[in-house]
Formats: structure tokens, sequence, C-alpha cells
């Protein structure tokens, strides 16, 4: 996808001066702490380097003050970019961290489960792909040395890890936990009150794709008003139709256990931090680079923010396959219910900035 990168100033960014960034602060604090003991994030196309952001990294630790002084933190160390595509517009979409009850152990209402990753699912890369596999798989199967692609939705629904002992727990709705994948990451509440997390671990590799698109296709909801809750509704509205609507969408995801050590907090995410609720974007890994930090503005997008239009700094800090493009972002809105309804029908045209540190604004055309 072609687009344009054009210099801003921060007074052109809509709503700039009434936006308290303190949390992406707080955001970067982590980011720094990660990239200090292990690997630096991988630089994604647009060539913002961990290097290029280690300067604004290494300040956030001694940043103090909010509103005013955080916008003057950004301002010290960033110059922003609009990123304006060659054709239509940025977009956004919202996700959340679902939070469901669960059963350790199976019964006739709790039978459906969250599984481990297996241990016959192997990373595929240049070194080990066969020849004539999909590149976009980046995960096989592994069996007597041989990779090939592993068994999808459908066949592991239908008994394929059976007997392994790769259960987390198990929930009482195959649509809840269809849902928990398309998260990916969740909390789970067992009978005695404790709470567990599960977050992303691996997948088996197939394509993403999105059942409110086959049912729109379909004439089952209206796209003019579908959203994540209209298409919950209807799948447990027909309990007849779900596992062929679900298994269109061949992509499985599989976990991992972590504690809830800061109710406030998202779960770990793809850039090996936790989520700062409503300041946490998923980007596109290939073009963008995580801890970049990015101004989301949209008109038409309110609910998130009393009924006032969306314009806010976010830091990258996760992707997704559905999450494909320069000026395309998933916003993080928070835990349970409340979090849920919030992002379920965020689909609004957005304008992205991304914030390009100062020593590598001359590269973009600044300066």
């Amino acid at each position: 996808m072609s687009y344009r990168f054009e210099p801003a100033r921060f007074a052109e960014l809509p709503g700039w001066q009434h936006d308290d960034p303190t949390a992406v602060i707080e955001a970067m604090r982590r980011c720094h702490q990660h990239v200090s003991t292990a690997k630096p994030y991988r630089t994604g196309s647009l060539g913002i380097s961990v290097d290029d952001l280690l300067p604004a990294f290494s300040a956030s630790r001694q940043q103090v003050g909010s509103g005013e002084n955080a916008r003057a933190f950004f301002e010290a160390h960033f110059v922003p970019f609009r990123i304006v595509p060659e054709t239509g517009s940025g977009f956004v979409t919202a996700f959340y961290e679902p939070e469901i009850d669960v059963r350790a152990e199976a019964d006739e209402t709790y039978r459906y489960p969250l599984y481990r990753r297996p241990d016959d699912l192997v990373d595929v890369h240049d070194g080990n792909r066969p020849e004539g596999m999909d590149p976009y798989f980046a995960f096989g199967l592994s069996e007597g040395g041989r990779i090939s692609e592993y068994p999808d939705r459908q066949a592991i629904e239908q008994g394929h890890l059976a007997g392994r002992g790769l259960e987390i727990a198990y929930a009482k709705s195959k649509v809840e936990v269809f849902f928990v994948h398309v998260q990916g990451a969740a909390r789970l509440r067992f009978p005695d009150g404790s709470r567990r997390r599960v977050t992303y671990s691996a997948k088996t590799g197939h394509y993403f794709s999105a059942v409110g698109k086959l049912l729109i296709e379909r004439g089952k909801i209206d796209a003019a008003t579908v959203s994540m809750m209209s298409i919950r509704d209807w799948l447990e509205a027909h309990p007849e139709e779900v596992d062929e609507v679900l298994w269109h969408n061949r992509s499985f995801i599989f976990f991992r256990e972590a504690d809830v050590e800061d109710e406030r907090l998202g779960p770990i995410a793809a850039a090996k931090v936790s989520l700062e609720p409503n300041r946490s974007l998923a980007v596109d890994r290939l073009i963008h680079t995580f801890g970049v930090p990015f101004f989301i503005a949209s008109e038409s997008l309110t609910r998130l923010d009393d009924g006032k239009p969306f314009q806010r700094l976010m830091l990258a800090l996760d992707t997704g396959s559905a999450i494909v493009g320069p000026a395309r972002g998933d916003i993080f809105t928070g835990s349970g219910f409340e979090a849920g309804e919030r992002a379920g029908a965020v689909r609004n045209a957005a304008d992205f900035y991304v914030f390009v540190p100062k020593a590598a604004a001359a590269r973009y055309g600044h300066g």
C-alpha cells in the first residue's frame, strides 16, 4: 500500500493541546525496561529503530508531571508526520480483554477448552520452510522431520488435540472461546474466586477470515450496524449454524498462562509489555516498530471519549492479522464487559500521525 509521509507541527494536531499523554510515557518506561534486558524490537519498513527511540525511552524514566509537562516531553523528543494513504483514509477498530467464567475440569456445561501451544507446532521461517508452502505461514506441523500445514480450527474442534493434556481451562460457550481467540487474551474467573490470565502464545498459521464479513455477505446481519456484539448475538441465536460459520475462520489461537499482576493494566502484548488501556495501539508490524507513538484523530469516533471526537496519543504495543497498512490501528480499550461494549462498534476513519524521534527526522525530509 502506497502512502505519503508529510511533516506536521504539533499545533496542527487536532486536540493535541487538550490531551494528557502521561500514560504513554509510563508505557514507554516499560518498553525501555524490556529492550534494556532483551533483544530490541524488530524495525519495521518505515525505518524507525529502537536505537532511534532510545533517547526518548531513557528520558521517560525521569519524566514527571502530567498534562502540559507530558506534552512538552513529546515535543522535545519527536517530530510528528502525517501518514496519508494514496487511496482512502486511515482506519481504526478496537479490541479488549474479555473476562469469562471457566472451570479447571470439563463438565456437561463447561466443555469448550482454551489450549496451550502443542509441542508439534513449530515456527516456520526461511531456513525451514518447505518448497511451495505459502510464505504467510509462520507456524506449521512438525512430523517425522517434515513440516507441513497445521490442522485448522475445524480439525482441532473435532478432536485433533484431544487427550494431550493441553487444556488450560474450559468455558461454557464455543462462541465465547472464539471471541477470546479474536481478542488474543482473556481474564479467567474460577469458582473459588481466583483469576488467571491467558495471553497469545502461537497460532496454527492459517489466514484470519472475518466471520462478520461472511455474515454480511450472506445477508445475515446489516453492514451498516455490524459490531462485535451484533455478531455475537447472531451466533448465540443460531446455535445450529455456529460450527459452519466459525470454521470459516481456519486460524486457531494457542495461549499461555500468566498472573493478573496489575488490575489496571491489560495483558502482555506483542511488544512484551503490559498494554496501557486506552493508550495502546496494535499496528502493522511489518511497517511500524513497537514503542513508536502515534497521534490518532477521528471526528466520527466519539464512543471512546464521552461523545467527543477521539484525539489521543497512543503507543504501538501490539499487532494482529487483520491490522494491515500504514494507517491502520486497533485501539485497546481495557478489560472486562464495559471495555468490550466500547470496543465492539469501533470502525472509524481516522488521521494517523506518527512521532519520529528528532535525531531520525531528517531521514524523512524534516529540517
